[in-house]
């Protein structure tokens, strides 16, 4: 049955021409609710089991991030990233070194753009491990999630191996990392590279072709690539509409253009499509990591970070038995270096899009102004109108498909 799209006013009932009969219910989905995957809401009106409106709301965990950075210097502002999207932290925390280094027109080493690519390529797949199999789960499949949730640890092994941290990882410096890629991390990551491909491959018999997972998700909450464009999609779920928009080759940066990779795209825009844009992403990833295993064989080792003492953080031995590199590195963390006034814009290809951050400086100890583009937040925009005339269920997998991250989705 049609029904029309109804404005709804909190408390109050709604009917459908007026008929006290028909009155629809009001139905919040959130904020704590295992179905949003996040702490935001969606206050929906119902007919029966079909969303006939809905309202989107969030700030529920708004933690003032943007204001927070204000009155940060650059250094202590990496953390505040690994809260965007906590799925993915080492892209967000690369995002915003690359961004700084761009302010400052630091040039960073080749090795260290390619040890970048392979961490920022594990996040991915960490990321989309993580949007796929709770799909899975949401459309009642939970041995596929554990499955893959194996692969996941393993990433988070090889980050604690780099950085000493594993969900949020605060990993790099401004100018590159902080120590260079051991024996056993590199050893990890040739492991993982090697047996995630026939994970994968396994993962997707359970779901490629079963009728059940193909009924749910074939032809739910299709979008059209003019849709996806007007509310500013990115990342998997506009490239799943047939756009191949991808930062990495529109802008490239950690050369990224010297890696041959294809970006996979699909035709209908629906939730099936997102899962498998996805799934094909992550087999990019891979083939992207071998590639950059190769490519820092080629370079001379022991190169970690740009030479940039005025704002690469000395060694802590240094630190502690030597009064310059104590000073040098009080001076960094409280931004007492002097920066060129300007503002720049860099992004980068989040898990979910792009993830951009536009920084104003007026050459201060803090930026003037910083503004963190969350795609979680674009792509979040479109949700309440796409849900009219669904069915509930349906609703429910759709938002797993956009993988909205409320830590990304709230700065």
């Amino acid at each position: 049955m049609s029904t029309p799209i109804t404005k709804i006013t909190p408390n109050q009932p709604v009917f459908f021409d007026n008929d006290p009969q028909e009155e629809l219910i009001t139905l919040n989905i959130g904020p704590t609710h295992p179905a949003t995957h996040g702490v935001f809401q969606n206050v929906v009106q119902i007919d029966g089991e079909r969303i006939v409106s809905g309202v989107s709301t969030i700030g529920y965990i708004h933690r003032a991030f943007e204001k927070i950075a204000e009155h940060r210097a650059f250094y202590q502002i990496t953390p505040l990233t690994d809260r965007l999207n906590y799925c993915s932290s080492p892209i967000n925390n690369m995002g915003w070194h690359m961004t700084v280094e761009k302010l400052l027109n630091i040039e960073i080493p080749k090795r260290v753009q390619y040890m970048r690519v392979i961490v920022m390529e594990l996040a991915r797949i960490a990321d989309h491990i993580i949007c796929n199999g709770i799909l899975g789960v949401d459309t009642g499949a939970f041995s596929g999630f554990l499955y893959l949730m194996q692969e996941r640890e393993f990433i988070y092994e090889i980050y604690e191996e780099i950085c000493g941290a594993r969900l949020t990882t605060n990993i790099g410096r401004i100018g590159g990392f902080e120590r260079d890629f051991n024996d056993i991390a590199f050893a990890k990551i040739n492991e993982f590279v090697n047996r995630f491909p026939a994970v994968l491959d396994e993962f997707e018999e359970l779901f490629v072709r079963n009728r059940i997972f193909i009924e749910r998700t074939s032809g739910v909450a299709a979008v059209t690539p003019e849709q996806a464009l007007e509310y500013s999609w990115s990342g998997p779920i506009l490239r799943a509409t047939g756009v191949d928009y991808d930062v990495r080759i529109s802008d490239p940066y950690c050369s990224y253009e010297e890696f041959d990779f294809e970006v996979p795209v699909g035709t209908t825009g629906d939730v099936y499509d997102r899962f498998m844009v996805r799934n094909d992403e992550m087999r990019q990833s891979m083939r992207i990591i071998r590639q950059a295993l190769d490519k820092i064989d080629k370079e001379p080792k022991n190169i970690f970070h740009a030479d940039v003492p005025e704002f690469y953080l000395p060694p802590k031995e240094q630190v502690y038995n030597n009064m310059e590199a104590l000073i040098y590195h009080f001076k960094i963390v409280m931004g007492e270096w002097e920066t060129p006034k300007s503002e720049v814009y860099h992004a980068v290809e989040g898990a979910n899009g792009e993830l951009g951050f536009y920084l104003i400086n007026d050459g201060g100890r803090t930026p003037y102004r910083l503004h963190f583009r969350r795609p979680s937040f674009v792509n979040y925009q479109m949700f309440a109108s796409m849900s009219a005339g669904m069915l509930l269920s349906d609703a429910i997998i759709n938002m797993s498909s956009l993988n909205v991250i409320a830590g990304e989705l709230d700065a």
